[in-house]
C-alpha cells in the first residue's frame, strides 16, 4: 500500500444541451460542440471508471448550462456534504439535483447559507487543511461558514486571496502525495506551500484517482511528460469543449472516497 490509495463514488453529471451558453469570465467565448462533448464526457467517465471508481451520475439540469460543472455545488469531506451557494446567481438551481443524490448516499449534509458564497472549485483539500479560495464567486462569510462545519471533522481553513484566477482550482491542484503543482502567479500564494510550477495552463490541474493514478487534461503536454517521468500514471482525457468554457480535470467530478468499515462489536 502506497499510502493513499482510495476508491469510492464519482458524482458526475451530464452536460446541458444549453452547454454552449455557459458563463465565460477570463477568456473569450468561442463556440462550444455539444456532440462533441457529450462525447468528451463519456470518455471522462470511463477514465475514472478504469482507476477503481464507480461513477453516480446526478440527475441532469438541462435548464442548466453549467450544471455539467458538478465539483462546484457540492464539497465533501468524509461522510459531510456540503452544499454550496455559488456567487454566480444563476448556478444556484444545480444545487436541488445534487442535494437528492448525497443525502441518498447516506452523506450528512449541511449548507452555505445567505450571505455566504462558496463554489466548490474554489476549496482544495490537502491533508487535514482546506485552502479556500476568496475571490469572485466566494465571498469571505462562505469561507467563514465552511470552516464552521469542516473544524467538526478536525480541518484546518486557510484563505488564499484569487488575482486572476476563477476559481482557486483554476490555478493549484494537488498531486496524490499532496505536492501542489499550479500556476501561481494567477493567486496570492504566499498562504501556500511551494507549488511546482505547471509548465502550461492545463498542466495547473490534476485529478487523483488512487495510488499513483493522475487524470490530467490531454492538452497539457509537457506535464503529461513530466509527470510520466515522475513515476506517476498518468490518465490524459481530452476535455477541449469544457476547456472553452473555463473549466479543467476537477470540475466534471466529486469523488467521494468508501469510508472504511466500522470494527465489528
Amino acid at each position: 500500500m502506497d499510502g493513499y490509495t482510495y476508491f469510492g463514488v464519482a458524482l458526475m453529471r451530464r452536460p446541458s444541451p444549453r452547454l454552449a451558453d455557459g458563463i465565460v469570465t477570463h477568456i473569450e467565448r468561442a463556440s462550444v460542440d455539444p456532440v462533441l462533448a457529450a462525447r468528451q464526457f463519456t470518455i471522462y467517465q470511463e477514465t475514472v471508471a478504469s482507476a477503481g471508481w464507480r461513477v453516480h451520475e446526478v440527475d441532469p439540469a438541462p435548464e442548466h448550462p453549467d450544471s455539467v460543472f458538478v465539483e462546484d455545488p457540492l464539497v465533501v469531506c468524509e461522510d459531510l456534504a456540503v452544499l454550496t451557494r455559488s456567487g454566480a446567481t444563476e448556478r444556484r438551481g444545480e444545487v436541488a439535483g445534487v442535494e437528492a443524490t448525497v443525502s441518498a448516499l447516506g452523506l450528512r449534509v449541511v449548507r452555505i447559507e445567505d450571505p455566504g458564497t462558496l463554489d466548490g472549485g474554489d476549496v482544495l483539500q490537502v491533508g487535514e487543511t482546506v485552502y479556500v479560495g476568496v475571490g469572485g464567486r466566494t465571498n469571505e462569510d462562505g469561507a467563514d461558514q465552511l470552516e464552521q462545519h469542516l473544524a467538526l471533522l478536525g480541518r484546518k481553513v486557510r484563505r488564499i486571496a484569487l488575482g486572476r484566477a476563477l476559481h482557486l482550482k483554476s490555478a493549484v491542484t494537488a498531486l496524490p502525495d499532496g505536492t501542489l503543482v499550479g500556476l501561481p502567479e494567477l493567486i496570492d500564494a504566499s498562504g501556500l506551500p511551494p507549488i511546482r510550477q505547471a509548465p502550461e495552463e492545463p498542466g495547473a490541474h490534476v485529478l487523483p484517482l488512487g495510488g499513483r493514478d493522475v487524470l490530467v487534461s490531454a492538452a497539457a503536454h509537457e506535464t503529461i511528460h513530466q509527470l510520466t517521468a515522475d513515476h506517476w500514471r498518468v490518465l490524459p482525457v481530452d476535455i477541449s469543449e469544457f476547456e472553452k468554457l473555463e473549466a479543467c480535470v476537477t470540475c466534471l467530478s466529486v469523488l467521494i472516497p468508501d469510508r472504511p468499515a466500522s470494527p465489528s462489536a
